[in-house]
């Protein structure tokens, strides 16, 4: 379907996987679009010009014959052969801010499918790795796309993850700025999957209040006031995340990984340092080592390679 630049490596490595494709860059959004290739590019010329560049391993994702069953899992048939319409004549807008080009369909299954991969990565090796995919997914919806999002990559790789390789616990959690409604739909109603989300609040988009909390208290919605920086945030990890976390003692933990909390952000008003997300990568690693990263949100080019680079490097 697409080429790579880079070489598939071993899974056996000791270096850090990083699942991408240089195919990503062919979700075609605009210019002056906030999600776009743009995004990729400087991450992946960040970590090849970083101090930790022979430390990591780039892997290509596989082509999954059987992807769209996997994407099944939560979009409905109709959703798909609307994306595939509206690909296929040219691409156009999804809704007001979701762009599809002519190669948005294949790329968003591509993107999925690095997800996954990533998820066979971490629980073949016991310890983390990273996707830098896109579109990114955590506002996609059953029946649509949503907030430039396209599948829900994180819900259906926890999905995927309980009921093809027979786990019986997954959580997720969810840095970026916004709610992740689209991820928060997925699991409302799954007892085996937890779902923990930080994000300004009052925000777009206007969901994940406290007292959502799923079928089964399973979900976990921590609104933060615009403003809000480390000071605010560590309380939270420490005295909520963290407990909730240990309490579902999950098998794998996929973390979507946005950082539009950046203060360097233009789209929020959140005041993180991209030093901070190292800071809950590191809470994370004393949870589990098997945890997957995958990129959602974050538009400040420099503060989303640097604070890629911070996570990694607490994973080394």
């Amino acid at each position: 379907m697409f080429s790579n630049n880079f070489s598939i490596s071993s899974k056996s490595t000791n270096k850090f996987p990083i699942i991408y494709s240089d195919s990503f860059l062919c979700h075609d959004t605009g210019l002056y679009h906030p999600e776009k290739a743009g995004r990729l590019t400087a991450i992946v010329e960040a970590l090849r010009n970083s101090a930790i560049a022979s430390q990591l391993v780039w892997q290509e994702p596989t082509d999954r014959q059987n992807i769209l069953k996997e994407v099944l899992r939560f979009h409905t048939q109709e959703y798909l052969e609307t994306l595939q319409a509206i690909t296929e004549r040219g691409g156009g807008y999804i809704d007001g801010d979701t762009i599809a080009s002519p190669q948005t369909y294949d790329v968003a299954l591509l993107a999925l499918s690095a997800w996954l991969d990533g998820v066979d990565v971490v629980l073949e090796s016991g310890r983390p790795s990273f996707v830098l995919a896109r579109p990114p997914g955590h506002h996609a919806r059953a029946h649509s796309g949503m907030g430039f999002c396209i599948f829900g990559n994180a819900a259906i790789a926890a999905m995927s993850a309980i009921d093809r390789l027979n786990l019986q616990r997954v959580a997720i959690l969810d840095w970026d700025v916004h709610h992740g409604n689209g991820t928060q739909e997925a699991v409302w109603d799954r007892p085996d999957i937890a779902y923990v989300s930080t994000h300004q609040a009052p925000f777009y988009p206007m969901t994940g209040r406290k007292d959502e909390t799923g079928n089964h208290d399973n979900i976990l919605n921590i609104p933060m006031r615009s403003g809000s920086a480390i000071a605010e945030y560590l309380p939270v990890f420490e005295n909520q995340i963290m407990p909730f976390l240990r309490n579902f003692n999950p098998e794998l933990l996929i973390v979507s990984a946005g950082f539009d909390a950046n203060a360097d952000d233009p789209l929020a008003s959140i005041l993180l340092k991209p030093e901070d997300f190292g800071t809950f990568t590191n809470m994370c690693l004393e949870l589990t080592p098997k945890i997957l990263f995958g990129l959602e949100g974050g538009y400040d080019f420099d503060s989303l390679s640097r604070s890629v680079i911070a996570v990694i490097e607490q994973c080394l």
